[in-house]
């Protein structure tokens, strides 16, 4: 696994999402960070529920345009989440 992302939930109604903003504010710090290039933006799906063991993609846009999709994974209920994989995206 590539990182650890925080807990990210709220509250919605009866179910309980992923919290959007933070995951993608969360994504684009962590990469900044480890990967020391400069992210213009993170584009993750809405309204993802909090299942433990299922998968999402997030689009990640680097300074330079350059468009890579991060796969994360949903550890537990907490919403604790991990990004297993990034790779170009196609």
């Amino acid at each position: 696994m590539l990182m650890l992302i925080g807990t990210l939930v709220a509250l919605y109604g009866c179910g309980t999402v992923v919290d959007k903003v933070k995951l993608q504010d969360t994504i684009q710090a962590s990469l900044e960070d480890s990967i020391h290039e400069k992210i213009q933006q993170v584009e993750c799906p809405s309204d993802q529920s909090v299942d433990p063991g299922a998968t999402f993609s997030c689009v990640v846009v680097f300074a330079d345009d350059r468009r890579e999709v991060a796969t994360l994974e949903i550890r537990n209920k907490d919403a604790d989440i991990s990004m297993i994989d990034i790779k170009p995206q196609n």
